[in-house]
């Protein structure tokens, strides 16, 4: 397996996006499934109360899988822009550095919630009712949280040298094994939410080990390129570095953030709800989570197709190819993303009714479903500014950016339409804060370029231009 940076310089732009896209979308949405199809079995075999459970569980989910996605963006973007300026022992420090941080930060992360595990599931809304089979859930979960973080990490390095493939492969192999001994453990065995998490441990370490026997076959290459690199760079020893974390932990905490405004969004939502509407309201806002994924994945997917490309160009000073890609990637995003609201919107009840079968909650599963995803499509030229300022290595903008849409927007608009309206005021605060951050990206855009930054004009141009 070689790298291939051919693919970010030399490839016509609309085929490098799709050859990234198809599989980190894939990839993605595999991923979800985890969460996804153990909700699917607990539902059936054993009730809307395991829902609710796993509901409890998941902010602590997509917190590690948010810590995983905070290095695997960050380092795969340090990597491919050193690709691009061709310092190939800096991505070998990048590679060590990201895997040793990942790891302890995830061990002590889990560490810590293991510890304190009756006060985090209370704070995360969790009843009386719900409490023991979210312990029982997310106790086994913090185990294979290290193994999916890991193989998130270095799959996207991977895929950042060109090979985008093998995290599409990591994910499915691991989703197939999930269903199926999600099958055995729930279906048959009756082991309830501990069987779906015992399944999605093993699940998760299997596909860690694909992708370090994948690894593996392209570690060589960036040996033999270090190894060619000129005698004055022979001093840079490989091995952790400090400089190279801060590096990747500014470009990475943009996505960090994004990932993590869904779980501080889905414990806020699990307390307000639960107060409105007990444990029903805390049932249908986990079923609307895991289908309403499926739009943000090919959001997130397509964006991070084209964050490679921006930043190997960036790296090798093309600005022509880095505003074309954007130009081209732009209209995928948004004609992809139309096309699935449309599917969702016209076929919200049976998408919905595969997971809830309970006849009362459905039809107001459903409603409140239709409010959310309304202006959701409007979210793609959000992503594409938070990806493409990542690309360039412009921390700031992007992480203002990424928190601006959950955090700064969202609760606060929430918070006020639930103290007038109920529980609809919640899924009104989705569309409404989708809008808002939509066109305040487009006028933070236009605002960076009165800057005196010349470097940056021409893109931002191109930028606007394309979303507007």
């Amino acid at each position: 397996m070689e790298i291939n940076n051919k693919l970010f310089e030399n490839e016509k732009i609309s085929k490098a996006i799709i050859k990234l896209a198809i599989p980190l979308t894939i990839s993605l949405f595999v991923s979800e499934l985890y969460n996804m199809v153990d909700t699917v079995f607990v539902g059936r075999f054993i009730g809307p109360s395991a829902i609710g459970a796993l509901t409890i569980a998941f902010p602590i989910q997509r917190l590690l899988i948010s810590i995983g996605s905070l290095i695997a963006v960050g380092a795969s973007t340090y990597v491919a822009r050193m690709l691009g300026e061709k310092k190939y022992r800096n991505i070998k420090n990048a590679i060590f550095t990201s895997v040793f941080s990942t790891l302890i930060l995830l061990f002590s992360i889990s560490l810590l919630i293991f510890v304190f595990i009756e006060p985090v599931l209370k704070a995360l809304g969790a009843s009386d009712t719900l409490y023991p089979l979210a312990k029982t859930y997310t106790v086994i979960i913090l185990l294979g949280g290290v193994f999916q973080s890991l193989a998130v990490v270095i799959s996207y390095i991977i895929t950042s040298l060109g090979n985008p493939k093998i995290t599409l492969y990591s994910n499915g192999l691991g989703a197939i094994i999930n269903v199926i001994i999600d099958f055995v453990f729930v279906g048959i065995l009756n082991w309830g939410v501990a069987g779906a998490a015992i399944a999605t441990v093993i699940s998760q370490i299997i596909a860690f080990i694909f992708v370090i026997y994948s690894y593996n076959k392209v570690k060589k290459n960036i040996t033999d390129l270090a190894n060619e690199m000129p005698i004055k760079n022979s001093n840079i020893k490989i091995g952790f570095e400090f400089g190279i974390l801060f590096v990747i932990l500014s470009v990475g905490f943009s996505s960090f953030i994004v990932e993590i405004s869904d779980a501080i969004v889905a414990m806020f939502l699990n307390n307000i709800l639960f107060l409105q509407g007990g444990d029903s309201a805390i049932i249908i806002i986990g079923t609307i989570t895991k289908v309403s994924m499926f739009m943000f994945i090919t959001i997130i997917g397509i964006s991070s197709a084209m964050q490679p490309i921006i930043a190997y160009n960036y790296g090798g000073n093309n600005t022509k190819r880095v505003n074309e890609t954007i130009k081209v990637g732009s209209k995928y995003l948004l004609g992809a993303s139309f096309i699935l609201w449309i599917i969702l919107m016209s076929a919200t009840k049976p998408i919905l009714g595969f997971f809830l079968k309970d006849e009362v909650l459905l039809p107001q599963a459903i409603l409140a479903f239709r409010i959310c995803i309304s202006l959701l499509p409007t979210a793609s030229i959000y992503y594409v500014c938070i990806y493409y300022y990542q690309a360039i290595g412009r921390a700031s903008t992007s992480f203002f950016l990424s928190l601006y849409r959950q955090i700064l927007l969202f609760i606060p608009l929430a918070i006020i339409l639930v103290n007038y309206l109920g529980v609809i005021g919640a899924w009104i605060a989705f569309p409404v804060s989708d809008i808002i951050s939509a066109i305040t990206s487009l006028f933070l855009i236009k605002k960076v370029n009165l800057s005196k930054d010349t470097s940056f004009t021409i893109s931002n141009k191109k930028l606007i231009k394309t979303l507007s």
